[in-house]
């Protein structure tokens, strides 16, 4: 068997070498020949590599060192780098001149104003979800969406109130500042208790904005890549979930105590049972009759997007409709109708919320900072790759960052990009920032002077505009069949954080995701297969070994492939691996003839930390007992220098260190006296 090994192994490689020192100038040019010699990592830094190796310099004293770090930026801080630095901090100074005034300014003009609609019932609806009155969420739909147009990258993104982060943060105001058991409050009294959680809601905003710019000071827009996509979508898909139940007092006009903590989608659900009979007809009745209205016209703005010259305003018809039968009829003196009442003119006075609270929010904090900047980065990054153009993450968290601190001292609560008003700004045919402008024109009119036609809209029509703006969130369910089809460990994530939403709550259900999604990455790397690889026959091309193919595998010779970083949590099954393919514990791999040579292409080894490192010193020094030969291929620098630093080079030489497996497989064909040349030569 190994003579016809050295037949077929000749006549692979042909039978050339390098006999005098002058054939070894061809090393300069190896595209230029078919044949050469095995390169080791140090031959190729002496013919390729720097003529002085960064180790080789003397070594600098600290301080001088420290000090020009100092005076680098400042000798960079140019006339032309400062005003860099300010395009990026101030994304307009770049998009602005460069606006298409004629062929954007009525896109932009007639998507924000549609936009800027949708924002104020759905910014109403969605502070009685942050447990605020509902002039809070039209401060919430107006300076954070004005903030954004200044500072943010994203073109079409649309920010403001967003259900998820609405409940998310009601659930931390109902924590901080629970309403009475007797709930037969006084307007004085209850004026105090609004005021309360309004403060609360405020310190949540101030206190993720601030979080957000310290991401941003260390540059950590990376940590958005940790909230991957089927974690994100199964987290709103399972906060819809909680938005619908939470609703249903308001529906059936019940007057219920919120239920927080875990399980309360389950609490609330028995308490709505529970009251059923006490339900208000006329409540029932008018959302019945929202929700037979906006229902179809959801389903008429999606099937028909590309035929209508813009979306139907239907929630702000079902506003009017809805606010003109309550005054009318009187709704609210002869039924009890649950009304908005009066909205304060103008804006609140600018006020720092209270930093006593931060310590106690910050729990809260944490997640609502987490979400709005996985959502938002998401979002904006979908439609940049859709529209052809490019965002800065951690510019978006000093956007997003900036927005919610300021707007948390005009009484604001924590805000981000949104799901439903995004998709709606490009079908309205929004192209740039400036869409929020007009958005916010619209908010503002609210504000200063449509406010009073606001004063009889029946609370339950707000209900049923957060139920039917869920309905983007639970259509993502839909996806499951697909997901399952293309992974089936992404579809155990979504499902596993769905679940924990629902049955926790959003917090919880966010970090069980998380946890559960980063275990099974590192689960992956502690579950790969070691690959031995084997010569194609007519080739110089080294694959995994498979009964279907034409591989010729030397006896004696090993070659593995490690595909995965090496590190505390996949040194045991390394270990295992080699000690089962190189015969050296019990029950290892059956061979006719002991391995004598043995190839570890680390090319799939990222990096190693020191525990992984210290397994292949433990590895080389077995090896070099029991008479294997160790060589290593395709080493990273980061690994060279963690291997070094552990002590591997002590145990192996620099000519056991090889580019490639093609030049280590060589040596070790030299090694196994298989090409009776002086210098063994590697196919081209």
């Amino acid at each position: 068997e190994l003579e016809g090994v050295k037949d077929k192994m000749s006549g692979l490689l042909g039978a050339r070498t390098c006999s005098s020192p002058g054939e070894a100038s061809d090393l300069k040019y190896p595209l230029g020949t078919r044949l050469r010699e095995p390169l080791t990592e140090a031959r190729f830094q002496q013919l390729f590599g720097d003529e002085e190796q960064v180790q080789e310099l003397p070594t600098e004293p600290v301080g001088p060192k420290l000090c020009r770090m100092w005076r680098r930026p400042a000798s960079a801080c140019s006339r032309p780098g400062a005003w860099r630095l300010l395009q990026a901090r101030l994304p307009p100074l770049r998009w602005l001149p460069l606006y298409r005034w004629r062929a954007w300014l009525l896109g932009d003009a007639v998507a924000g104003v549609t936009v800027g609609v949708v924002h104020v019932p759905q910014g109403m609806a969605f502070a009685l979800l942050t447990s605020v009155p509902p002039v809070f969420g039209l401060y919430t739909s107006f300076f954070p969406v004005l903030i954004y147009s200044l500072l943010g990258t994203g073109r079409h993104l649309s920010t403001g109130t967003f259900a998820v982060l609405s409940l998310m943060t009601g659930s931390a105001v109902e924590r901080l500042v629970p309403e009475p058991l007797s709930r037969n409050l006084s307007g004085i009294e209850k004026e105090q208790l609004d005021a309360q959680r309004v403060g609360a809601a405020a310190a949540v905003a101030f206190g993720s904005g601030a979080l957000m710019l310290g991401m941003f000071v260390l540059q950590l827009g990376v940590l958005s890549t940790f909230l991957s996509e089927p974690v994100v979508k199964a987290l709103t898909s399972g906060a819809a979930l909680h938005v619908l139940v939470s609703q249903l007092p308001s529906l059936l006009g019940l007057s219920l105590p919120r239920q927080i903590g875990c399980f309360s989608l389950f609490k609330t659900l028995a308490a709505v049972l529970t009251s059923l009979p006490r339900s208000s007809p006329a409540e029932l009745t008018i959302s019945a009759l929202s929700l037979a209205l906006l229902v179809p016209v959801k389903e008429l703005n999606v099937r028909f997007r590309d035929k209508l010259p813009t979306p139907i305003p239907g929630e702000i018809v079902m506003v009017l409709l809805a606010s003109v039968l309550c005054f009318t009829s009187s709704l609210d003196t002869k039924y009890n109708v649950q009304i908005v009442g009066l909205l304060p003119e103008g804006f609140p006075q600018p006020l720092l919320p209270s930093l006593a609270e931060l310590p106690r929010i910050l729990a809260d904090s944490l997640p609502i900072a987490l979400v709005t900047f996985a959502v938002s980065a998401s979002l904006a990054s979908m439609y940049a790759d859709k529209y052809s153009y490019t965002i800065d993450p951690n510019q978006e968290l000093l956007a997003h960052g900036v927005s919610n601190l300021i707007s948390s001292f005009f009484s604001c609560f924590p805000n981000s990009a949104s799901l439903a008003t995004t998709s709606l700004l490009v079908d309205a045919g929004g192209n740039t920032q400036l869409a929020g402008l007009f958005s916010c024109i619209v908010v503002l009119l609210v504000l200063l002077w449509l406010g009073p036609f606001f004063y009889y809209l029946p609370k339950a029509v707000l209900a049923c505009i957060n139920i039917s703006s869920m309905r983007q969130m639970f259509f993502q369910m839909q996806e499951l069949p697909q997901l399952w089809h293309i992974s089936r460990m992404d579809f155990a994530v979504w499902i596993v954080t769905w679940v924990a939403v629902v049955t926790l709550n959003v917090d919880l259900g966010l970090a069980v995701g998380v946890i559960f999604s980063m275990m099974t990455v590192v689960c992956r790397t502690q579950r790969v297969q070691c690959l031995a690889l084997g010569l194609a026959e007519g080739t110089e091309l080294y694959r995994p070994l498979r009964e279907s193919h034409r591989l010729l595998q030397v006896p004696g010779l090993c070659i593995l492939r490690y595909p995965t970083p090496l590190y505390f949590g996949t040194r045991g099954n390394f270990r295992r691996i080699l000690e089962w393919h190189l015969g050296l514990g019990e029950g290892g791999k059956p061979v006719a003839e002991p391995v004598r040579v043995v190839v570890l292409d680390f090319s799939g080894v990222t990096f190693a930390d020191a525990a992984g490192a210290r397994e292949v010193a433990q590895l080389a020094s077995r090896c070099r007992d029991v008479g294997i030969h160790l060589l290593l291929a395709q080493c990273n620098a980061s690994v060279l220098e963690t291997l070094a630093r552990a002590g591997v080079l002590d145990r192996v030489t620099p000519q056991q260190l090889f580019v490639s497996v093609q030049d280590a497989a060589a040596h070790a064909l030299e090694k196994l006296e298989l090409t009776g040349s002086t210098i063994c030569t590697v196919w081209i």
